[in-house]
């Protein structure tokens, strides 16, 4: 199967399935000299680990990582970094109603197509467990990207039709509520639309939005290697995302280029910007203001509602999803995004060290 590495001179490569052993990852290209342990890897796996949040999946895992290589006495060789994470609590008689059957808003139909077998278990490489080996990848990323003065965050924006109010903006409750949402209304009224959705054996989408603090001016390759181009490559490769915005997205098309421009001014020897509608992306290449850029979920195609599909044969059948699913992915969603983010920042980053012969001579003195 091709297609499980991204980055270039920060290579990220997973594997495994969600019903096999366990999924890993192999992260090359991180540099000598950074410290590195489990436990940090870890705290980071937390965020997205199922069970542990009344919206997720019931199943049970502790998504224990173990990393193989590339770090000697908690300090990273240069070596490649292999981390594996072995599966626990996976029930894969859950599916056994359905191995004959596509389900739909899954790739199930798309895999049998293209390989002429599937792993029905979850699922496989198309599970949502797969962002697993994703968020340690990202947590090596995001630990390289804090030495250099790199802040990445991401939170729930909106779940169904309810979005956050900025003037309530706290971003440490979010990485204390269920929903990470950085608003404490806003997440009560997510919640109570959450309650209905399992209610109604149901599901909802939503909008992650990350933040990225202290990238120069300068990063990122025009043409095909456009910074805000690998950003919504990244993170259109997550299974659930049909859309991502830079900075004001969409809401851009409906104004005028005076309304939209952001004019530059300086202030000594610094340069800024009055406004940042561009989400610190220029021409492919950040401006040195904050980058900002949303990823869109639709819901949960997982429901126990009957619905419509066919089989294997081309037989028109009816099913009920049975299983442990979450109504919504987003919350659960939101460190996989960010990871992704850091990833493909992280990457932009080690290629713009090369950019000019004076940054090449710097690495022999």
């Amino acid at each position: 199967m091709a297609g499980s590495t991204i980055g270039n001179l920060f290579r990220v490569t997973t594997f495994g399935e969600s019903h096999g052993e366990g999924l890993g990852v192999v992260v090359d290209g991180a540099p000598a000299g950074v410290e590195l342990d489990e436990e940090y890897i870890q705290e980071v796996l937390d965020r997205r680990k199922p069970g542990n949040n009344p919206f997720a999946t019931k199943r049970n895992e502790a998504d224990k990582v173990h990393i193989l290589s590339g770090v000697f006495e908690g300090v990273t060789t240069g070596t490649p970094i292999g981390m594996v994470i072995y599966n626990e609590d996976q029930h894969s008689k859950d599916y056994s109603g359905i191995m004959n059957v596509m389900r739909p808003g899954h790739a199930d139909y798309g895999y049998k197509v293209k390989y002429g077998i599937r792993d029905y278990r979850g699922g496989g490489r198309a599970s949502g467990r797969e962002t697993a080996s994703r968020v340690a990848a990202g947590a090596v990323a995001k630990k390289i990207l804090g030495c250099l003065g790199v802040t990445v965050s991401a939170y729930t924006k909106s779940i169904g039709n309810i979005e956050i109010d900025y003037s309530r903006f706290d971003l440490a409750f979010a990485y204390e509520d269920p929903t990470v949402m950085p608003d404490r209304e806003a997440a009560m009224a997510a919640g109570e639309f959450l309650e209905k959705c399992i209610k109604d054996s149901d599901s909802a989408g939503g909008v992650v939005e990350c933040i990225v603090k202290g990238v120069p001016a300068g990063v990122g390759e025009p043409v095909f290697g456009k910074l805000d181009a690998e950003l919504s490559r990244a993170l259109m490769s997550i299974g659930a995302v049909k859309a991502v915005e830079i900075g004001d997205g969409v809401a851009v098309t409906g104004r005028y280029g005076s309304e939209n421009n952001d004019s530059f001014f300086t202030r000594g020897d610094s340069v800024y910007k009055a406004s940042n509608h561009a989400g610190g992306i220029l021409g492919g290449i950040s401006d040195g203001t904050d980058i900002i850029v949303r990823a869109h979920f639709k819901p949960t195609p997982s429901i126990s509602k009957e619905q419509e599909t066919i089989n294997e044969k081309g037989e028109n059948v009816r099913i009920k999803i049975k299983g442990r699913h979450d109504p919504i992915v987003v919350p659960r969603a939101v460190v996989v995004s960010e990871s992704m983010v850091a990833i493909t920042v992280l990457d932009a980053i080690m290629i713009n060290a090369v950019s000019k012969i004076d940054k090449l001579k710097l690495t022999l003195e």
